[in-house]
């Protein structure tokens, strides 16, 4: 049951969409996504805009091919979703799966690759 104190807590206001992250769960997050490759091409993909995409699909239940416009192209979500559900790491592959726990997380590296 929703009460004064409670509500606040829980309102997605000022967020794009409600299954977007805010800027405080942005801060436990983003230490545990993978730093950007030293060799190869750099890195043009903002990695939140690829949380909250990931996680608006999961949420929404809907196809890839519904992602709108606002986020990265389908394909480089898609890229970052399977990477990340193949990942080795059991701390970070639940970001993946949309269900994760901030405690549980552990940062990027710690798990022997």
């Amino acid at each position: 049951m929703w009460t004064e104190i409670t509500r606040p807590k829980y309102e997605r206001d000022g967020l794009r969409y409600a299954s977007d992250l805010s800027d405080a769960e942005w801060t436990f997050v983003e230490p545990h996504m993978p730093p950007a490759k030293a060799l190869g091409r750099p890195r043009t993909t903002d990695l939140r805009e690829g949380v909250n995409a990931i996680l608006y699909l999961l949420r929404g239940g809907c196809p890839w091919r519904l992602l709108p416009k606002e986020f990265p192209p389908r394909s480089t979500i898609q890229w970052y979703f399977y990477a990340w559900r193949d990942d080795t790491c059991p701390s970070r592959k639940p970001i993946a799966l949309g269900f994760f726990r901030l405690e549980h997380l552990k940062p990027f590296g710690s798990c022997r690759e």
